[in-house]
């Protein structure tokens, strides 16, 4: 059955306003005091005087439903039902469709829905799992004589859809566009023609609030009509006045009388759900098409609220809930499609308390790093993603373009002013304040997909010309942009899936042709002289048994290193997915994968089984048998991240040489002369190596641990005791 409806009535056990006028017109009891005459006539005189109190709006009855994958449209849903009852006095009830009978919609009087489209595995524009049987039961039962075509008669109903136009025409909306045509197709009675909310826009809350005024106004006319009819003092036309017009018409407005039926079955009568604008996205014909307008009566295009298709100037990527929204995060925002921000590693070291991983692996100075991107913008959606979705997507650069210069200026003026607040925080030492005031490095990771920016190889070069090395991190959808990047210190590749499948799950990206684009972006590695690296981000139950796929792919790219990392679990909020810290991998189950990625490599190249084949006594070089190609060289314990190396060129007389001589790589750069990642590589120090006993952690800093008492725990050292 269907969430139980609210009672108009108080939940307190209230008088309602007509139990009070009731009460108050019924003459006096008989053993009532009879006021004095006089000031009975006062009274009236008072209240004849006074204006007569507008009579509150009476809740109309109804339901607002939601299906929503990142929360967006849980989020628009209980906005909109605050907006109606504050703004218009309609009062609706907001439900999860997950917990909605669909058979209930026949006795609901209006149905508001908001409802969200996303990619499955397989690549079908679907609605979310929330409310993938309010979808099926519409969509089944329109197809259903025995419901026939006045099933939802009684029923008025909106919907309004929150997708990407980036995803393609055929996928923009489909869920709610199918959703809205079954509605339809059931008899219902359209209070508003559907909007898309589009997310690539940037006006999404806009295009949203403009729906929600009209749509307010619509249930506020029509509560006051049917008001009249049952007075009998409006002749004012119903509600559903035009729902017996002819299919394939639209009502259209003659300027000097009132509405009018015009029958226009040409593209641009119909308003909506032409194949030009957003494309079919399904297999109905034009017959389904024109009978989609009957019993609407909305002349509104598209364009008034969906925001339309149309060229002309560029935007500014960063609208101003975005950049509220970031800034809120503790991003600093460069221009209008840029950021920068502190990281809490930065942070650390900058009190003597350890630095990332980084700082084991290759050297950085983490209080001296900086982490920023010239694009806040990214082609992929990943489940994990720890920016809870708050940057906007795109699949090609199609907004105002601040220049490379400004920039990179803007960043390190930005990036010393958080340095500076660190000034006073208990445990930052003075003499690493003054260093990180001078960055010497440029994590390009932090958010979005940095080589869609135009100018990425400027931006870069201007860095190098700082004596600020680069560590660009891009997500495998750009190949060509991989192919023209300059000289870049550490270029890295995300790799967060083996198969077409798991990587349409776990990147949810927008190209069609994602794979290709994947697999070029790896191939593109190998024309790189210098230090390259596949970054393998683990998600247990989703990639994390992969390990003789992955291996599959270190020949297409041929990396300098392999990064294994544990995906960081940053709570619900994204609602992107269903992931909880049960989908993270402790630190020695990223260890086993990274041993068992070395022993599948080890079989794809030889043709055997190394497990059986490898005689127990051959010699381990870097942690793995001496015949393997990539050795076991560093972990770093606190971030559940290890590395693996090439051991040709970085294992040295027994010893690898992960580390980087930065003024080395400068130097190399400012040469102009074409040079290759073993020119500046360093011997790794004892404490990062493969299975030291410091686990990645710096001898020279000052390990601080946090006393974490939870529930959980004292529950397991209670189970011990």
């Amino acid at each position: 059955m269907g969430a139980k409806q609210s009672s108009p009535a108080d939940a307190s056990g209230g008088e309602t306003d007509a139990s009070a006028s009731a009460r108050a017109a019924a003459p006096p009891s008989a053993g009532a005091t009879k006021p004095r005459a006089g000031l009975d006539a006062a009274a009236r005189d008072l209240s004849a005087a006074l204006p007569a109190a507008e009579p509150a709006a009476a809740p109309v009855g109804g339901r607002i439903l939601f299906g929503s994958q990142t929360g967006t449209a849980r989020r628009l849903a209980h906005k909109l039902a605050n907006s109606l009852e504050t703004r218009h006095g309609v009062r609706l009830e907001t439900t999860d469709a997950s917990g909605y009978d669909p058979e209930d919609l026949v006795r609901e009087p209006v149905v508001l829905v908001l409802l969200s489209t996303y990619e499955d595995a397989e690549g079908n524009a679907v609605a979310p799992e929330s409310a993938r049987w309010l979808c099926r039961w519409a969509e089944e039962s329109a197809r259903d004589e025995r419901f026939g075509a006045l099933h939802l008669k009684d029923t008025r109903f909106a919907v309004f859809g929150c997708g990407n136009r980036e995803y393609g025409a055929a996928r923009f909306n489909a869920a709610a566009r199918r959703l809205d045509q079954d509605l339809a197709r059931l008899g219902g009675e359209r209070v508003l023609r559907r909007a898309d909310g589009d997310e690539s826009s940037g006006r999404m809350e806009e295009q949203f609030h403009e729906w929600a005024d009209k749509l307010g106004e619509r249930l506020k006319k029509a509560e006051t009509r049917e008001k009249g009819d049952a007075s009998g003092a409006s002749d004012a036309p119903r509600f559903g006045a035009g729902k017996g017009r002819p299919r394939g018409s639209v009502a259209k407005k003659d300027e000097g009388s009132p509405t009018s039926v015009v029958a226009d079955d040409t593209a641009e009568g119909r308003a909506y759900d032409t194949e030009e604008e957003e494309g079919s996205g399904d297999e109905r014909g034009e017959d389904d098409d024109a009978a989609l307008e009957a019993g609407s009566e909305d002349d509104m295009d598209m364009e008034d609220i969906g925001g339309g298709g149309g060229g002309g100037e560029r935007r500014e990527m960063v609208t101003p809930q975005l950049r509220a929204a970031l800034t809120k995060q503790g991003y600093k925002i460069l221009g209008s499609h840029s950021g920068v921000k502190l990281c809490r590693w930065t942070k650390a070291q900058l009190r003597g308390r350890g630095g990332c991983y980084k700082h084991s692996f290759y050297g950085i100075e983490s209080h001296r790093c900086m982490e920023a991107t010239p694009s806040l913008a990214c082609a992929n959606k990943c489940v994990f993603c720890w920016r809870h979705h708050t940057n906007p997507v795109g699949r090609e650069w199609r907004w105002q373009m601040d220049d490379a210069e400004t920039l990179v200026t803007s960043a390190i003026s930005e990036h010393k002013g958080m340095i500076k607040q660190m000034k006073g925080v208990p445990g930052v030492l003075p003499e690493r304040l003054a260093e990180g005031m001078d960055p010497r490095h440029c994590a390009l990771s932090l958010v979005g997909e940095p080589i869609m920016y135009p100018e990425i190889d400027k931006f870069v070069s201007l860095l190098h010309a700082k004596r600020i090395s680069t560590f660009l991190v891009t997500n495998a959808q750009f190949p060509d942009a991989i192919t023209n990047l300059p000289p870049i210190t550490q270029l890295y590749v995300s790799v967060d899936a083996a198969t077409p499948e798991t990587l349409k799950a776990i990147d949810r990206p927008l190209f069609g042709d994602y794979w290709d684009r994947f697999v070029g972006s790896l191939t593109a590695l190998r024309d790189k002289n210098q230090r390259t690296v596949y970054r393998l981000t683990l998600v247990a139950g989703w990639n994390a048994s992969d390990a003789a796929e992955y291996a599959k792919l270190i020949d297409l790219g041929k990396p300098d290193l392999i990064e294994i990392k544990g995906m960081t679990y940053c709570g619900a909020t994204s609602g992107a997915s269903n992931l909880t810290m049960k989908n993270v991998p402790y630190h020695d189950d990223v260890k086993k994968f990274g041993e068992a990625l070395c022993t599948a490599r080890i079989n794809l190249v030889s043709g055997r089984d190394a497990e059986k084949d490898t005689a127990e006594d051959e010699p381990l070089t870097g942690g793995t048998p001496r015949s393997a190609e990539y050795g076991l060289a560093c972990e770093h314990a606190h971030s559940c991240c290890i590395l693996l190396a090439r051991k040709d060129p970085y294992l040295v007389d027994g010893k690898w040489h992960t580390w980087i001589d930065y003024e080395k790589f400068q130097e190399l750069v400012a040469s102009g002369e074409p040079f290759t990642s073993d020119q500046y590589m360093l011997p790794t120090p004892h404490w990062s190596v493969w299975g030291a006993e410091e686990g990645g952690f710096d001898p020279g800093e000052t390990r601080v641990r946090k006393v974490r008492n939870h529930p959980g725990k004292e529950k397991k050292e209670e189970a011990k005791a």
